[in-house]
């Protein structure tokens, strides 16, 4: 058919040139015969040196008549019984055979290009085209027997060794070798090629999910993801321990291949110049990208991979039949009702989120001994580790996973000295939002958030200084707090919002993060101090915009409607908002002025400097309150300041040096206490409409390629990677959905 060879007869096979006994074997694969699974041809099908080098269409033609024939031959379920039975042999053998991991590598490769075209180009809502099952009328060997009742098979002796047995499916089996290999065999130089490839096939393993819609249903059919959330709980947390060592240590690729047996000229194995390797735009990676020109490592794939996976297995949710849909009828094209949805625990993301730190052992602090299978960590090397790759959007969101899910980790982060590790690197991520998603932003100001939510962090962050900030460009830095660096970098994100993207929950997040720092703060720096106040002047303009278009709206005649610099028509709604937003901020400052004045000099500075902004809202019926200790305060240090005889002109060190003596004499008189704002971070009860797609388009943009007219987990023109503004209109929900549990705690002060 085309560019693909026909069969040619058996027994010329041993005589061929490699590239034909190669072309031979490929031939038969996708051809019409069916080879039992206990036919000699795939030993030598799996054991041959696939020496080919096929360009992408001759590729694409082997797939489709590999499709065509797969229905009657059953040969995707037989090469992938023979992967999970080369991989039980790589597991249970003490040290990895060159022999196995050649079998293994071979059976990957071949499957991998053939099950992505499959998922690619399904036609079925359940991938029955995969046709994952033997025929009926196959005679069975006696290495996989059928027995124990319908569906269930007994994988027993092969190549001498005890594999596996009373796997149900046969995704489950492969899914099974797949993890055993990853969790239980070790990175080394033999075995880092084939950890790598076994990442790849897992992610179009995966990749079913890309076909569905953004709202996980009952129907949803993941035959291969569904197989990994079955596994036994302690290899799950093999799995996870070790996708997250990975990670850590990022191991490089082996660049020596002439100690590499599997690169060897002796063997002629050639296993990066095989079918696999034509198809590297498919989704394989070729050996020049793990090694750049000067012939070091130039990356960690496998440490990328690693992080990959872990992400999509993490954040899968398995939605299940309820009996409301059991009551609608199976025939129902109703979409099923958020309320109504039902989901089944995910081990992967439990087994991460009950990851203890390997330092401490087995006992908690309760003294109480933890059931199951623990994940072990080197907590330290993973802060680290995050600290250095947090510019990479993925580290974001294991880092969001950790301080989200894990309460062992976060505290670990929060009794950290250098806190900077983290830190830096999300600020500068805020500094440059315009060249940043939307999905990114969003992600650092929540971990910011729920890191703001413990007052010794607050209380810390002061503590820390900065020489400088490199990347600070509108002025030099010098010598500033962390604390004061975050508030510069949190009112700047506001004022580039409210400027360019107009997103209410970006707005919320920063003020909620900045109300929680405020009762701890300490010597706020003289520029953080004008940002905050010249942060109320500017929400104030706003507000008093929207106020005039209200009242215009208000005595306009019926019909008449005027542009307001694009304005959203329901300026009363905005101007709720925006009244919340200044009371906010009233709130920040009114909470530094109670708690914490003797220590900050420097916004009693500002507020006086700027006093005029406070005055056209004292009488405000919403504001008067929180205006009451604002001008206490002026009232008291500009009684002091007329009370000063001086000789000439007041200087900004004259007016500072007067506020710092009065600021020990400062007894808080006449101020009045209101209770604490204090905001708390909670994930909506359907994240996975957030996370799901949000982990793809990560995947997608990095280190794996899919035939975008199949995808509908989210818009195909939505960009993947960089992009010049938070949200469009379409893919406002997307971005902001999930992210959005926001909900504000009043803790009454005693």
């Amino acid at each position: 058919m085309g560019g693909v060879p026909s069969t040619p007869r058996w027994g010329s096979a041993a005589e061929m040139r490699p590239a034909e006994t190669a072309e031979y074997l490929i031939g038969a694969l996708v051809g019409e015969k069916s080879y039992p699974l206990a036919s000699d041809y795939w030993q030598k099908l799996l054991e041959s040196p696939l020496h080919l080098r096929w360009p992408s269409h001759r590729v694409l033609q082997a797939s489709q008549l590999f499709a065509q024939n797969n229905c009657k031959t059953r040969h995707l379920a037989k090469i992938l019984v023979h992967l999970a039975w080369c991989l039980q042999e790589c597991v249970s053998a003490s040290g990895v055979p060159s022999a196995a991991l050649v079998r293994a590598l071979n059976a990957l490769y071949i499957s991998s290009v053939f099950l992505k075209y499959f998922i690619e180009n399904a036609k079925s809502d359940h991938f029955e085209e995969l046709h994952l099952s033997l025929d009926e009328n196959e005679a069975k060997p006696t290495s996989f027997s059928k027995g124990g009742g319908p569906g269930r098979f007994q994988v027993k002796i092969v190549y001498g060794i005890l594999l596996a047995e009373n796997y149900q499916t046969i995704e489950q089996l492969v899914m099974h070798s797949v993890l055993s290999f990853l969790g239980k065999v070790d990175v080394s130089t033999n075995t880092y090629l084939l950890h790598h490839e076994l990442l790849n096939f897992m992610l179009i393993a995966m990749s079913t999910q890309l076909l569905s819609g953004p709202s996980p249903g009952p129907d949803d059919s993941h035959p291969f993801i569904d197989a990994m959330m079955v596994q036994e709980s302690s290899l799950v947390s093999l799995v996870v321990s070790k996708l997250l060592l990975n990670y850590i240590r990022r191991p490089n690729f082996p660049i020596d291949s002439s100690s590499y047996s599997i690169f060897s000229e002796v063997n002629q194995t050639g296993v990066l110049q095989r079918v696999g390797s034509a198809a590297a735009n498919f989704v394989l990676l070729p050996f020049n990208l793990f090694v750049g020109s000067s012939g070091e490592a130039t990356r960690s794939p496998l440490a990328e991979n690693s992080l990959n996976v872990l992400l999509i297995l993490i954040h899968y949710r398995k939605c299940i039949e309820t009996d409301y849909v059991k009551d609608r009828g199976d025939h129902s094209s109703e979409p099923l009702p958020k309320e109504d949805a039902c989901f089944s625990e995910n081990p992967y993301c439990k087994a991460l989120e009950n990851a203890q730190d390997i330092e401490f052992d087995r006992l908690d602090v309760e003294g109480n001994v933890q059931n199951g299978p623990l994940v072990r960590l080197p907590f330290a090397s993973l802060f680290d580790t995050l600290g250095l790759y947090l510019a990479d959007e993925r580290s974001i969101l294991l880092l969001y996973s950790m301080v989200q899910g894990n309460s062992a980790f976060l505290e670990y982060v929060l009794v950290r000295t250098d806190l900077d590790t983290l830190l830096m690197p999300m600020l500068e991520t805020l500094y440059n939002a315009s060249r940043r998603t939307s999905n990114q932003i969003y992600m650092v100001l929540i971990i910011l958030l729920i890191l703001s939510q413990d007052s010794s962090f607050n209380a810390s962050i002061h503590k820390l200084m900065l020489p400088n900030v490199p990347w600070y460009q509108e002025r030099l830095l010098h010598q500033t707090s962390l604390g004061s660096l975050m508030v510069i970098i949190l009112i700047r994100t506001v004022k580039y919002n409210l400027s360019k993207l107009r997103d209410v929950y970006l707005h919320t997040n920063c003020l909620a993060t900045l109300a929680n720092m405020a009762p701890h703060v300490h010597r706020l720096s003289a520029y953080a101090s004008q940002r905050l106040v010249s942060l109320f002047d500017m929400l104030a303009r706003k507000y008093n915009k929207l106020a005039e278009m209200s009242n215009n709206k208000m005595h306009m005649p019926n019909g008449e409607s005027r542009e307001e610099d694009n304005l959203p028509e329901d300026t009363t709604a905005e101007l709720h908002i925006y009244t919340d937003f200044l009371r906010i901020v009233l709130e920040i400052l009114n909470a530094i002025l109670t708690y914490t004045l003797p220590r900050n000099p420097e916004v009693v500075y500002a507020i006086m400097h700027r006093q005029e902004v406070f005055q056209p809202f004292r009488n405000h019926p919403r504001f008067n309150e929180l205006l009451e200790n604002i001008f206490t305060v002026l009232d008291f240090f500009n009684s002091r300041m007329d009370a000063q005889k001086m000789d000439g002109e007041w200087s900004v060190e004259k007016v500072l040096q007067v506020i710092v003596i009065n600021c020990r004499s400062w007894r808080g008189e006449g101020m009045k206490m209101f209770t604490q704002l204090r905001f708390t971070y909670e994930q909506e009860s359907h994240p996975e409409e957030f996370f799901i797609p949000y982990v793809w388009q990560l995947v997608l943009s990095c280190s794996f390629s899919f035939n975008p007219n199949s995808i509908n987990l989210f818009p195909v023109d939505l960009p993947l990677e960089k992009q010049d503004s938070f949200v469009g209109e379409d893919g406002q929900k997307l971005q902001s959905g999930g992210l959005n549990g926001l909900e504000q705690q009043v803790d009454v002060l005693v």
